[in-house]
């Protein structure tokens, strides 16, 4: 009989958070320490995304996720990937991945994505996890308009992010 859903690595649940974190943000660091509640690991796996235009090199976030998550004790890890997340998945023994949600627009694109993945790895569950209200509206994309715009997105990033976002717009005021 076939058990799908146990990890291969005695019984340890491993969760995979995808993205391109360009930045990090609060609700990406809410998801995190849901995950945690459910799972044993939560490996945060920052992905290249040709379709998005980035701001911050890989180790620049990388970085910015280290400093992120290091209150989160050693049950939270990053690393950079490439290529099939669900290959990747694999090579660290994770049975999730952890997608976050903000909005149906959001779950439509995600439902896409669980579906494929799932095509291609029956192994690896997809858990879609609806953000906090508080950051409902809160995106990579918004942070770097705001401050594109000159705004500060105080309480929308990490104290670390806020300054590496300093750094590459002076013009925040």
């Amino acid at each position: 009989m076939r058990n799908e859903g146990v990890n291969r690595n005695m019984g340890e649940k491993i969760a995979i958070y995808p993205g391109t974190f360009d930045p990090i943000h609060n609700g990406h660091l809410e998801i995190i320490r849901r995950a945690l509640g459910t799972f044993d690991r939560v490996i945060v796996a920052l992905g290249a995304n040709p379709e998005k235009d980035v701001i911050f090199t890989v180790e620049e976030r990388l970085d910015m996720i280290r400093r992120s998550i290091r209150d989160m004790n050693h049950r939270v890890e990053c690393e950079a990937f490439d290529g099939l997340l669900v290959r990747y998945a694999e090579r660290k023994k994770a049975n999730a991945i952890i997608r976050g949600l903000r909005a149906v627009s959001d779950f439509e694109y995600e439902f896409q994505l669980a579906l494929m993945n799932r095509k291609l790895s029956r192994s690896i569950e997809t858990f879609f996890m609806m953000t906090a209200l508080r950051y409902l509206y809160v995106s990579s994309r918004i942070i770097k308009a705001t401050v594109v715009a000159g705004g500060v997105p105080r309480d929308l990033v990490p104290p670390y992010v806020l300054e590496m976002l300093r750094k590459k717009f002076p013009n925040m005021r």
